[in-house]
């Protein structure tokens, strides 16, 4: 039953519980996406509100906050208070947003998940058990505050105890729905974590958060949550099966009626190449050639060969295995042969960090790598290169492939979860009919990839064909509306409920 008693409202309230959000602490999609989305809803008359960690990036970047509460949820927690803000997401849009100012658990240096040597912090549990327990808590009867959610949306296994915590909350409580960002990324945990975090211990069972020897969160947001969605249609599919479920499949299948993908969208406000201030020079898909510009300019500040005849072939993203940066390794040599060029961003595996370095010394006028995170840097990426590589081995939905449309910059990508959903493979059928904007490889190969990148090549070199990708892809709507609304639609059903 909703806290609020109030099913026959239309304009729905909405607990919006993430580990992190652009532009206070971001690691990944979710970050973007727990910005944008949120500002999407409200758009639409969803009264949504955040609640995160305070983490030292996010404490300090909002300068007004006062304290609405203070918890002592001692002896599985330690005292933590609520903190009442408003998250900037661009200018004229905002969201409120609370804060668990919990100096103990967030207060340190690294990033969300990992110490400064790239090392999960040895309390996550704990961490983000508190991120789930006030997110129930504040979803309850129980709540300090006047205003009720109708519903707790939680965001992958850093808040996956959410739905568990309802579930066993005897009085009343929001309805639950959890978003699976990626499957990969369990937080999974030694069983002795479940009465330390305050569950009862029949919780600790196949048909609960159990899971091979372990405690799980995700598996405990997936089992106990009342509805399940994903950020892709594909995805969706794919995770009820083995390749991709990682031992929750079977789950999954179960549940397969209260599960829906519902493609992510982008901030077109953040990214668009007519009004983006990072990019030398601004452009839209009359006029095309102010591209170039952005190209030499790209070229310029990597330390790469000026040349705009030749494509040039860029790649923003984790290093991880799941990225396909092994394949990215295997065939960049071959790449420069073409020739062509290479930018790559992003940081992640320090193997092939330094693997990714000695490439660059390697080629040093054709293919440029920088390590970290840099905004102005990914803009002018997306704007400068001619092809946006994405060889994911799974991909739940993918962002950088819907910015590189955005800015007439064709992804080649794996042919998998919502990189199938959002680009259009270059066929003879999908050329004539306006829709083709991009291009697939099937195998997961180092040989099936870089034959994707010659065909690329080929297409590059015909400038009509290359503009009718372009435009296609300049011409779709990658915004938050429709995304907002198939979330807006699930959250009323479950108010009915």
């Amino acid at each position: 039953m909703s806290v609020s008693s109030s099913h026959s409202r239309q304009r729905p309230r909405v607990l919006f519980i993430t580990p992190e959000v652009f532009p206070l602490c971001k690691t990944g999609g979710l970050g973007d996406v727990s910005a944008a989305l949120p500002l999407a809803l409200r758009d639409l008359k969803v009264d949504v509100r955040l609640l995160l960690p305070g983490y030292p990036s996010v404490l300090s970047a909002l300068k007004y906050k006062r304290k609405l509460a203070t918890f002592d949820l001692s002896p599985h927690f330690p005292a933590a208070a609520l903190l009442a803000s408003k998250l900037q997401v661009h200018e004229g849009g905002h969201v409120p947003a609370y804060i668990i100012d919990c100096p103990s658990l967030y207060q340190r240096r690294g990033g969300p998940y990992v110490d400064d040597t790239g090392r999960d912090w040895p309390d996550n549990a704990l961490r983000f058990g508190l991120l789930s327990r006030i997110g129930a808590l504040l979803a309850s009867d129980a709540s300090p505050l006047e205003w009720r959610p109708d519903i707790a949306h939680c965001n992958d296994w850093q808040s996956g105890l959410v739905p568990a915590y309802l579930h066993f909350h005897p009085q009343q409580k929001a309805a639950s729905l959890i978003t699976l960002h990626n499957m990969a990324f369990q937080g999974c945990f030694p069983p002795a974590e479940v009465t330390r975090l305050g569950l009862p211990t029949e919780s600790y069972d196949v048909h609960g958060v159990e899971y091979y020897g372990n405690m799980s969160f995700i598996k405990a947001g997936i089992y106990y949550a009342d509805r399940i969605t994903t950020v892709s249609p594909s995805y969706a599919r794919e995770i009820q099966h083995e390749a991709l479920g990682f031992g929750l499949q079977g789950l999954l299948a179960e549940r397969r009626d209260d599960l829906s993908g519902i493609i992510n969208g982008i901030d077109t406000t953040v990214w668009n190449p007519t009004t983006d201030s990072y990019i030398a020079k601004k452009y839209t898909s009359k006029t095309l050639a102010a591209k170039t510009v952005n190209k030499l300019a790209l070229q310029q500040t990597m330390g790469l060969e000026k040349n705009e005849a030749i494509p040039l072939f860029a790649a923003i993203s984790r290093l991880s295995h799941q990225k396909g940066y092994d394949l990215m390794l295997q065939v960049a040599p071959m790449l420069t042969e073409l020739p062509a060029q290479l930018v790559l961003l992003g940081s992640g595996d320090p193997v092939l960090e330094k693997q990714l370095a000695a490439l660059e010394q390697a080629f040093p006028t054709q293919i440029a790598v920088r390590i970290g995170h840099d905004e102005a840097l990914s803009h002018l990426i997306e704007a400068g290169a001619d092809c946006f590589l994405m060889p994911s081995r799974f991909e739940p939905c993918g962002l950088n492939q819907m910015y590189s449309q955005r800015y007439g910059t064709p992804p080649l990508v794996h042919a998998t979860g919502g990189l199938l959903d959002t680009v259009v493979d270059l066929t003879p059928k999908t050329l004539a009919n306006d829709r083709a904007s991009g291009f697939y490889f099937h195998e997961m190969t180092a040989d099936a990839f870089l034959t994707g990148i010659k065909r690329v090549a080929r297409a590059f070199h015909n400038r009509r064909l290359w503009r009718s990708l372009q435009r296609n892809g300049m011409r779709k709507d990658f915004s938050w509306q429709a995304s907002a609304s198939a979330y807006r639609t699930i959250y009323l059903s479950l108010m009915q409920k």
